[in-house]
């Protein structure tokens, strides 16, 4: 039985412009875009429909597992509430990621969150579309061994290698890493120095055989690969030689022009837009989106910031709300093979969100006045679901 939907009187945030018209669904795929009105339908009072949001990196799911230190939730508890924030912030497919290789010498919760993610996806619990961005510290002596557990996993998507050791890639500058580990209740500032050594040490033992053997298993096995934090020439040539496709939160200008240059595509955090800048003092998403090397805006820690950020841009008149899309939308759907979605097309899947923007006046900081996005409504494939 055919089941069939029509949304009418939307702001269509299509591949090229923005366009007053209506959308058909058709079992769950967009079946006709109309220009003007429809006389049957939902009306959506003029509102914005966007493309449903692809969401390639967000930690948010270890905060509602961790919502305070040493505190641990339940969790399938943990991914429904997850779950349920990123949908109302317009998410309509998420990765979530999961860390493996721990410096404490125990087992992390990456795969128990995993398993409950992919518990929830096969019980029908869950408003979006579910995978998993396996985080591998390739610091840790467990890392590679903890990975071993995903390389069979079908919903396993995206690969990414990080190395957090302090006095590199993110943390280059040694400040910014203690302000962080005292601000999560890592240590203290008496205890600081003699914590930072041990994880030198480490970093130089383990890191460079577990990123080369973690991208030849991902490889092996199809998985897309990132880099992470890359910072330096050196670091890019290498993350290009083990096959990496996408590069996360470059953290300077010259390794983001050198991945662009190699056809890796570029993701940083929406949170660095909202904000203004980087929490850790690297290079600004918006001199980087400037530069046209900017390809994905992820949410990190932050759901709703991936919407605020796009239409933020399109207050600022920096970036119109068409190519604001392509960036949390079609651009990540693309990088991970998900061809099936990320736009408002004919027989793309109807992952729709549908935002009624809110005006503020101009402050110091947005000289041009705010331009917050307030979510109405999330489909997927076409049903409700937020």
């Amino acid at each position: 039985m055919t089941h069939e939907t029509v949304l009418s009187n939307a702001r269509l945030v299509l591949g090229e412009e923005v366009s007053h018209g209506s959308v058909l669904i058709r079992d769950g795929l967009i079946a006709d875009i109309r220009s003007g009105p429809s006389a049957a339908g939902e009306d959506m009072g003029g509102d914005h429909l966007l493309p449903g949001l692809v969401e390639l990196h967000t930690d948010h799911l270890e905060y509602h597992f961790n919502p305070r230190p040493g505190v641990q939730w339940d969790p399938l508890p943990a991914v429904l509430a997850s779950d349920a924030q990123l949908a109302a912030a317009g998410a309509t497919t998420v990765l979530d990621a999961v860390r493996v290789g721990s410096d404490k010498g125990d087992k992390g919760p990456g795969r128990q969150l995993a398993d409950s993610v992919e518990l929830a996806a096969g019980a029908g619990l869950l408003r979006a579309d579910h995978a998993i961005h396996v985080r591998c510290e390739v610091s840790c002596a467990d890392c590679l061994d903890e990975f071993g557990g995903f390389v069979e996993d079908p919903h396993v998507r995206l690969v990414s290698v990080m190395d957090h050791t302090p006095g590199q890639r993110q943390y280059a500058d040694i400040e910014a890493f203690k302000r962080h580990s005292i601000g999560k209740g890592r240590v203290s500032e008496a205890e600081f120095e003699a914590f930072v050594g041990p994880l030198i040490e480490r970093s130089a033992r383990y890191s460079d055989a577990n990123r080369r053997a973690i991208a030849g298993l991902a490889a092996e096995h199809g998985i897309p690969l990132a880099a992470h934090d890359d910072a330096t020439p050196e670091h890019v040539t290498e993350s290009v030689s083990l096959g990496a496709r996408i590069a996360e939160f470059p953290t300077t200008v010259l390794a983001a022009s050198l991945a662009a240059d190699h056809g890796q595509r570029i993701v940083m955090g929406a949170p660095n837009i909202v904000r203004g800048g980087s929490q850790s003092g690297n290079v600004a998403a918006a001199e980087l989106l400037g530069l046209g090397l900017l390809h994905i805006l992820s949410s990190d820690y932050v759901p709703s910031s991936p919407l605020q950020a796009v239409f933020q841009l399109d207050a600022d008149g920096t970036l119109g709300l068409a190519d604001g899309a392509r960036l949390v939308s079609a651009n990540p759907a693309r990088a991970v093979g998900l061809d099936d979605r990320g736009e408002i097309a004919v027989g793309k899947r109807a992952d729709l969100v549908r935002v009624r923007p809110h005006d503020l006046p101009a402050t110091e900081r947005h000289p041009r006045g705010q331009r917050v996005p307030v979510v109405r409504g999330v489909y997927r494939r076409g049903t409700r679901v937020s």
